[in-house]
């Protein structure tokens, strides 16, 4: 037997392989595109459209990030930070309808899952080692709330309330982009294949019989593993507080930003949640930095298409209602649904 492995900022997909029949095989490919890895595998029974497709896929991601990234000045989301306060911008229906799609997730998370956090995680720059001072912070964290968004649905624009606003779709826009992929290659009759980037991936079917095993890793250690799920058919998107950040006189400074306090959240180190689609993994993911995993996992257990698994500080590894073995689950808890295969702490 045969075993793959995909190596992922924040968990890694392993697979097992199964002898390829005439012609047809396992195709990936890897590009940086959106300022981290994007990988495809897929299942080809045509080699030749195995290549076209994952050049599909890698064409529309640079599109996506070409629209969406708030790197790039000629985008439309720089643009819309550069003069939504002055005046409504109009973008393109796309973007604009994932900018609403945002505020769905914010209202879930109460506020803990906010885009216009950019308005004070700007300050930062971990290459750098660059932080805001406590000043800087609280100068800019008014800014920081998605409630002052004005999105006009009949004309596609945004507004800005509050000046010094910015958003940033780095929470949510990879996994809408590995949706996105995994939409091409199902129009495309590809019925195995695994779409990732960075900690966002999906998956379409199983690895010919046999599931996806995804691992988490250890926050510390990324020869570790925390535990490890079979999936097929589903949706993982893993954040963590070791994957771009710094270390300043024993304090970690992180990307994922509390909207409500301007600082790096701590109150998990791992954060991995399982959904259908890699959209609603990737807006929920960094829920527990901010409200803590108890209170996100409340959330979680209310919502029957989503399980999580969270790391905590203090080493604790907690399990939504759906992963835990049916003695741990509390009475009238669901039990795991299929897209969520029940897994032993």
């Amino acid at each position: 037997m045969k075993v793959r492995i995909l190596s992922l900022l924040s968990l890694a997909v392993v697979s097992c392989a199964v002898a390829p029949c005439a012609r047809a095989e396992w195709m990936e490919r890897t590009e940086a595109i959106m300022g981290t890895r994007v990988y495809v595998e897929l299942w080809a029974e045509d080699p030749a459209r195995g290549n076209e497709a994952l050049e599909a896929v890698m064409a529309d991601m640079r599109r996506i990030d070409n629209l969406m990234s708030h790197y790039k000045p000629e985008s439309e989301l720089s643009k819309i930070n550069a003069h939504a306060y002055q005046e409504p911008v109009q973008v393109d229906k796309e973007l604009f309808d994932l900018i609403k799609l945002s505020t769905y997730y914010s209202q879930i998370t109460q506020g803990a899952f906010d885009i216009t956090y950019a308005s004070v995680g700007y300050l930062y720059d971990y290459r750098r080692h660059i932080h805001p001072s406590e000043a800087q912070i609280k100068s800019a964290l008014p800014a920081v709330n998605w409630h002052n968004l004005l999105l006009d649905e009949t004309h596609h624009t945004v507004r800005f309330e509050h000046a010094g606003m910015r958003i940033d779709l780095g929470g949510i826009g990879k996994g809408y982009a590995v949706d996105h992929g995994i939409a091409i290659l199902k129009a495309r009759g590809f019925k195995h294949a695994v779409v990732t980037a960075g900690g966002d991936t999906r998956i379409i079917g199983d690895h010919m019989g046999r599931p996806w095993l995804v691992a988490i890793r250890h926050p510390d250690d990324p020869s570790k593993v925390v535990t490890r799920i079979p999936l097929s058919d589903s949706a993982m998107s893993t954040s963590g507080d070791y994957e771009r950040y710094f270390d300043e006189n024993g304090v970690r400074y992180h990307h994922i930003i509390d909207p409500h306090t301007g600082h790096s959240a701590s109150k998990v180190r791992s954060a991995t949640v399982i959904a259908p689609t890699a959209t609603q993994t990737d807006g929920m993911s960094k829920t527990a930095f901010v409200l803590g995993p108890e209170k996100a996992l409340e959330i979680i257990n209310r919502m029957p298409e989503y399980d999580a698994v969270f790391v905590c500080p203090d080493g604790r590894v907690l399990y939504s209602n759906g992963l835990r073995p049916p003695a741990e689950r509390p009475p009238g808890a669901a039990a795991a649904t299929a897209a969520s295969p029940r897994v032993q702490p």
